[in-house]
């Protein structure tokens, strides 16, 4: 039978290329604040729950052990939930965050469960989960609806399902942003997402499913502002599909997890679909330029390609899909009074100033779809 174990802290020192003109206007459609200056300080999430002894909760989440999931159990135990991940013990289930204080980390180190497994053998967690019982489980990283259904089956007296779904279930459309209420796509690449969402639904237990558009900040195993960042350390000129006014959207991890903390236990979120994200849009010339006055680079040179000239093979020369892809929050601020804390700029310098800017990254530089444009579009000025 599967046992919890408590973590004990563990200490870490176009139809031919052509360079298309870059926007003129500054950092389309992000809110400056001027000048900035970023102080170190210990995150707070504003308006933090108060939890009681009566109101605390035994919690699991599925994942935790990378980005959002590290974010979301701190809040999580500092509110006073148990809070148990279940991973396959891949990764250290406990590790402190850059600037992080000895006594919080070994506060929520001493506090943070596991039970350690395979999602995917189905037998093992019916029993496992089962034997131990939670009130609410929170999906950070379930991707199939079929990796859903041992979990409910395990827990009949289960109080609340937290899922991490995603903005990339909406039917590409002629209308924006997305809404709740917009039309999906059933086969776009995160189709399972949405076959999930359909599976709580028609199971009748309390559910939230929320969906994030892109994501950002530290920690991000996900190539966003890190490929920006690559370039502008390297002083490379940044490459940028089209005319780069493709309007997008990004969210901070930390805002992200106050999102799933809100809706615990929130009536108001009983069935519902949320999106998550910043309350501002960016186009993508915009972001390289937010990307590089976070950073305190020089703003940047970008040059401007036609993807339909090149053959990159399997390599992505571009962090995100070419398109306008953004979706309203405001379902979430009225209904759950979300208020991001970060607006795009403070939330890349926080990125960069707790990551990158400290010499870590998830995925080292590749600039070889770069310099393939970057050569072409020597040859033709030449």
């Amino acid at each position: 039978m599967a046992s919890l174990v408590a973590v004990s802290p563990v200490q870490h020192k176009l139809p031919s290329l052509s360079l298309l003109p870059s926007s003129v206007s500054d950092f389309n459609g992000i809110r400056l604040n001027a000048p900035l200056q970023f102080k170190r300080k210990v995150w707070q999430p504003k308006g933090a729950l108060q939890v009681t002894a009566s109101s605390a909760k035994k919690i699991l989440i599925m994942g935790g052990t990378r980005f959002i999931g590290i974010f979301l159990s701190r809040l999580l135990v500092k509110e006073g939930h148990q809070v148990t991940l279940f991973t396959r013990g891949k990764a250290p289930i406990s590790q402190p965050l850059p600037g992080e204080s000895d006594k919080d980390y070994a506060d929520f180190s001493s506090k943070i469960l596991h039970l350690k497994g395979d999602r995917k053998d189905f037998e093992f967690v019916k029993s496992s989960l089962s034997a131990e019982g939670f009130d609410v489980v929170y999906d950070i990283n379930g991707r199939e609806a079929n990796e859903v259904e041992p979990i409910l089956d395990a827990l009949p007296k289960l109080e609340q399902y937290i899922y991490c779904s995603s903005a990339g279930v909406y039917l590409k459309s002629d209308l924006l942003p997305h809404c709740e209420t917009d039309a999906v796509d059933p086969k776009s690449r995160h189709k399972g997402k949405l076959e999930t969402e359909s599976l709580l639904a028609s199971s009748g237990v309390n559910w939230t499913s929320l969906r994030p558009v892109y994501i950002y900040g530290p920690l991000n195993y996900n190539p966003v502002e890190e490929w920006f960042f690559h370039r502008l350390k390297a002083g490379r000129p940044i490459p940028i599909p089209n005319s780069g006014m493709q309007i997008t959207q990004l969210g901070h991890v930390k805002d992200l997890a106050v999102a799933f903390v809100k809706v615990l236990g929130n009536d108001k979120a009983c069935k519902q679909v949320f999106n998550i994200s910043g309350d501002r849009y960016v186009t993508f010339d915009g972001l390289a330029r937010a990307c590089a006055k976070a950073a305190g680079f020089p703003e940047p040179e970008l040059i401007h390609y036609n993807p339909k000239e090149f053959d990159f093979g399997k390599k992505k020369a571009f962090p995100f899909r070419d398109q306008h892809f953004f979706a309203s929050v405001d379902k979430a601020k009225s209904v759950l009074g979300l208020e991001p804390e970060y607006d795009l700029v403070a939330g890349l310098a926080d990125s960069y100033s707790l990551d990158f800017g400290r010499g870590t990254c998830r995925k080292e530089a590749d600039f070889s779809t770069d310099d393939i444009i970057l050569g072409k579009s020597l040859v033709l000025q030449s």
